[in-house]
């Protein structure tokens, strides 16, 4: 980061900002609007059982170029490395739209999220060169809200739009917020001209993204019960291949992607764990959320989309109350372990609804999950970054923000698994005379064709989806368990007011860490 803001006028620099956080709001919206159209997508397209990878395919792709593209911007500038990141967005948004199956469409997915990787990792290093270090925080704490805007707007307008106008323009109106967005960068951003030539780990980091990419195929095929035996054998093997050619790179590049020794530090090592473990259990849960509570309540896209909106307020008033608490008393343990035994209540609380249960039951639960969310994302944040080296609160940041979005990638693959497993044994111990009517395989049913079936096999189609999902909660909710043991064994540390230089501590103000 620089020290010293960029010489511009006040007005360029909020023009520029304003663009940055456009950009910003595109990535994080396209992890949320999705949501409530997939049901509808899957119908459209068909294959229900790729359905998980929709999301998982963009949180990968955007997981393995999250540490690359730091070290890009130093070698070709900020403004070149964001500009590159919206057009590959932009192009991976034009794929979905024009997707013609549910292979195409995941894979269109993955290039879309290579692009949405660089939006979010690069918009807080161009806010490093726009801002003095004392400004620098107070916008970066104003970007947070980007996050929860998103929350708010993504799940009720992707069900809008994909009920009124196609799902098609979930993806297409990125393109003009795009092109928008690169013509304010190429006429209002300096292009700056970088002295310093760091090199780029680009080994250790291909063969993390690697590590990465087949372990989510891995839970994907095994938990999906489709691996063949083979398969089943060499995957593992290749994972471990990678993660030891990983850790033989980073022992001996020059600038290493990831830092070892971050890993050996006791509060960032648990960091790390408890965040992948409520990664799987919270982020991986979002979009099968969506299709929960259409096949249960039988709520169109849009209203099922209204659900969310207490899932958004909660995430907010936690993150941030639990950051203003944070900078007034420097203790942070509370939080994360408040935050898992939440957790394991609600996911518990989930394996209880069903078709008859109050819609404002469900908006309590979502309520308080997101409180679970938001409680911890803020405050692990914080303990890894007083808990780093100074030269490393960087490396640090961003490999937490790589374990939280490897847990969400996860947990898609394995909540993808869970369900058409589970939905695959219902369908084999359905009477004859019972699978004769239905109008396709139960793991093929979307929402509108379950309720468009009769009243009675409907009731009976709903009661085998709700057995399939417990095991999803259930899943959720040991993990979320053994998240809180681990969150015990956190140390009480008290967080100092100041830095050694006497700079206010930026991780403490709420959303800077985001």
């Amino acid at each position: 980061m620089t020290d010293t803001a960029l010489p511009l006028s006040n007005r360029r620099r909020m023009t520029i900002y304003a663009a940055v956080l456009a950009g910003l709001f595109m990535a994080v919206l396209d992890m949320q609007i999705i949501a409530t159209a997939l049901p509808t997508i899957a119908a459209d397209l068909g294959n229900l059982e790729l359905f998980g990878w929709v999301g998982a395919a963009y949180l990968l792709s955007t997981a393995a170029v999250t540490p690359f593209y730091g070290k890009l911007g130093d070698l070709f500038g900020r403004k070149r490395v964001f500009i590159v990141a919206i057009l590959l967005f932009s192009l991976g948004s034009l794929a979905c739209a024009l997707a013609w199956s549910m292979e195409s469409l995941v894979a269109a997915r993955v290039l879309q999220g290579l692009g949405g990787g660089g939006l979010m990792t690069s918009a807080f290093g161009i806010l490093a060169d726009l801002f003095e270090p004392r400004e620098r925080a107070k916008y970066q704490g104003y970007s947070s809200a980007v996050f929860t805007l998103a929350g708010l707007v993504g799940p009720v307008a992707g069900g809008l739009i994909a009920q009124s106008i196609g799902w098609e323009f979930i993806f297409l109106i990125n393109l003009p917020i795009g092109a928008l967005v690169i013509a304010v960068l190429v006429l209002a951003m300096p292009t700056i001209a970088h002295t310093k030539r760091p090199s780029v780990d680009y080994l250790g980091g291909m063969l993390l993204a690697g590590a990465v990419t087949l372990t989510v195929f891995w839970a994907e095929e095994v938990l999906g019960g489709t691996a063949s035996g083979t398969l089943g054998l060499v995957l593992p093997l290749l994972i471990v291949l990678a993660i030891a050619g990983f850790i033989f790179t980073e022992r001996r590049a020059a600038e290493p992607m990831v830092p070892l020794s971050l890993f050996t530090n006791h509060t960032i090592g648990l960091s790390l764990v408890i965040s992948v473990l409520v990664g799987i259990s919270s982020l991986g849960m979002l979009n099968y959320f969506a299709l929960f509570l259409q096949t249960v309540t039988g709520l169109p896209p849009a209203l099922a989309g209204l659900l969310f909106l207490p899932s958004s307020v909660g995430s907010l008033l936690a993150s941030v109350g639990a950051g203003l608490l944070v900078a007034r008393t420097g203790r942070y343990k509370i939080f994360p372990v408040i935050s898992t035994a939440l957790g394991v209540l609600v996911l518990l609380g989930f394996a209880q609804v069903n078709m008859v249960t109050p819609i404002w039951a469900i908006c309590v639960l979502m309520f308080f999950f997101s409180v679970s969310m938001g409680l911890q994302m803020q405050t692990l944040m914080v303990a890894v970054q007083n808990a780093a080296p100074r030269q490393d609160v960087g490396a640090a940041t961003g490999t937490i923000s790589l374990a939280r979005l490897i847990g969400a990638s996860l947990g898609l693959a394995a909540n993808g698994g869970l369900l058409t497993a589970g939905l695959i044994q219902a369908q084999a111990d359905l009477p004859a005379t019972v699978a004769a009517q239905l109008p396709a395989p139960l793991r093929d049913l979307t929402p509108d064709a379950i309720w468009a079936l009769p009243p009675e096999l409907s009731v009976q189609v709903v009661g085998l989806f709700e057995t399939a999902f417990d095991r999803i909660f259930y899943m959720g909710a040991g993990l979320f368990a053994l998240a809180l043991c681990l969150s015990l064994l956190l140390r009480d540390v008290r967080l100092p007011a100041h830095d050694p230089k006497g700079q206010p501590v930026a991780a403490a103000v709420p959303g800077a860490a985001e």
